[in-house]
């Protein structure tokens, strides 16, 4: 589900801790950088796009105008419709509107019935997927892992198929090459039922990542272009590191992370005005001491935050992360970061929140972390949306008919509360006395969210059983296509 956070007539509260001013400051110094420090472009046809529409080019070093950057932002739609592939709108992607899902590319699971850390497989993303059709807080689909078993460099393809078979909520897909790209492009339009359909009605997202710090590989920029042609919605967002691959101070981290989401906005502009690009980052510091991405360091919670603020004064949707941990099991601390990287998404505002189930430090995915999370952004949201006042909350007859000493609980009004009132507890309790107050087991899993995660995964069917036969058969002849290629392509090295 989305969940607005930033509608007066709705109630919602929001923060914000960037002023005018200094958005203004951090946006000029996003200028600054990517015309004066310039960014190195590993891709010959984006140098020459780039030279023809205003940039100057020395090699692979590109240096940005600002009238070059603010025109390619003034094309970019604030708001942008993700189909499910059964007909609805999926996700309404624009600032304020806020979908919550899990992230990709985690090298180890754990398994939710044998509680082992292993590796990622390809039935585990199908899993995943049916899980996250089943919980309500959950918008968007990724993996929660990276596909062990399938061939080698075709991961995300074989996990984009099972995500996609195996959820109506859109997903989010990412690759290495631009031949993948294409391949699930072909998946796409085979769901959507025909390539205009799937213009009209894009049924998934495409994630892409720079390098940081101020440069983008040449795989990298292929598929901007592809997705820009073939009007997919993208993603362009790097993994920042404060201290490591950007400076440490907050401000200088926003900026850079920042400039580099906007090499994508300016190339995929320059080839389709008007192309959805979504912005974003997943930004936190370095810890010096395990020398690792710290997933659930508060400074992440300020930084996507700050981001968040600086996207909506650009105009431009955003890709911000939560509800992860550096906990390597689920205790009190995977909770509380998890719970304060979450609500501060939810107050900031950001278009797409993802990562959701990250443990250790982004190295284990964790669907049990993941149906906590769930439960959670229920809460958060029930906080987001403030007090409500009007006559009718006012009560004014209710108070003068029970009067002092009185008791409100016989009251029809307080049996009948709207949900917008208080919709009760997410966090459900079950069982009987003893159950409720047992300790937690399994490694730390609570019983109530051990249950409720394995009663979802063993009785949510998920919709493949909806797909057409020949839709099927198109996507495993997608597959069967992509591993005959990536086979004769190795045949030919081998004799070379």
């Amino acid at each position: 589900m989305g969940i607005r956070t930033n509608l007066t007539e709705e109630q919602y509260i929001r923060f914000s801790f960037l002023s005018e001013g200094q958005k203004r400051l951090i946006f000029n110094q996003v200028l600054q950088i990517l015309q004066h420090t310039g960014v190195q472009v590993k891709h010959e046809a984006a140098c020459q796009l780039l030279a023809d529409s205003g940039c100057q080019v020395s090699g692979e070093r590109v240096y940005m105008p600002s009238h070059v950057v603010n025109k390619a932002l003034n094309s970019v739609p604030p708001v942008t419709n993700i189909y499910s592939w059964t007909g609805p709108v999926g996700l309404r992607v624009e600032h304020g509107h806020t979908y919550f899902g899990p992230g990709p590319t985690c090298p180890n699971f754990i398994d939710p019935f044998t509680f082992e850390r292993r590796a990622y497989t390809r039935s585990d993303a199908a899993m995943v997927a049916r899980l996250c059709d089943a919980l309500p807080e959950i918008g968007f689909v990724m993996s929660l892992g990276l596909v062990s078993d399938a061939p080698y460099g075709m991961e995300g393809l074989y996990e984009f198929a099972e995500l996609v078979c195996n959820s109506t909520k859109p997903p989010i897909a990412w690759c290495f090459r631009r031949e993948h790209c294409e391949d699930m492009h072909q998946i796409g339009i085979a769901l959507a039922g025909g390539a205009e359909k799937f213009r009209r009605h894009p049924n998934y997202l495409f994630y892409n990542e720079p390098i940081s710090p101020l440069l983008s590989d040449f795989n990298a920029i292929d598929k901007v272009i592809y997705c820009a042609q073939h009007s997919i919605p993208q993603i362009f967002a790097p993994a920042s590191t404060g201290g490591g691959t950007v400076p440490a101070t907050h401000g200088a981290h926003i900026a850079v992370t920042l400039a580099e989401s906007l090499i994508g906005v300016v190339i995929s502009q320059a080839v389709n005005p008007g192309a959805c690009i979504i912005i974003g980052g997943t930004q936190s510091i370095l810890d010096m001491r395990e020398m690792v991405f710290a997933y659930g360091a508060p400074e992440l919670c300020s930084l996507e935050a700050g981001l968040t603020e600086m996207a909506e004064y650009i105009g431009v949707p955003v890709f911000s992360a939560g509800g992860c941990s550096d906990s390597k099991m689920m205790d009190a601390q995977a909770a509380i970061e998890a719970a304060l990287s979450l609500h501060s998404a939810m107050l900031s505002g950001a278009s797409l929140v993802h990562d959701v189930g990250f443990m250790e430090s982004g190295m284990c995915g964790s669907v049990f972390q993941l149906v906590l999370a769930d439960e959670i952004i229920k809460n958060s949201e029930f906080i987001a949306k403030g007090v409500l006042v009007n006559e009718e909350t006012l009560s004014r007859k209710e108070i003068q008919a029970v009067g002092p000493g009185g008791d409100y609980r016989k009251l029809a009004k307080t049996r009948e509360k709207p949900a917008s009132e208080g919709a009760g507890s997410a966090t459900e309790i079950s069982g009987d006395k003893e159950r409720r107050n047992a300790f937690p087991i399994s490694d730390g899993v609570p019983e109530r969210i051990l249950e409720r995660t394995q009663r979802l995964i063993e009785n949510t069917e998920g919709p493949s059983a909806q797909i057409a036969d020949e839709t099927a058969e198109a996507v495993k002849q997608i597959l069967d296509k992509a591993k005959s290629r990536a086979k004769a392509k190795a045949k030919a090295k081998d004799k070379a």
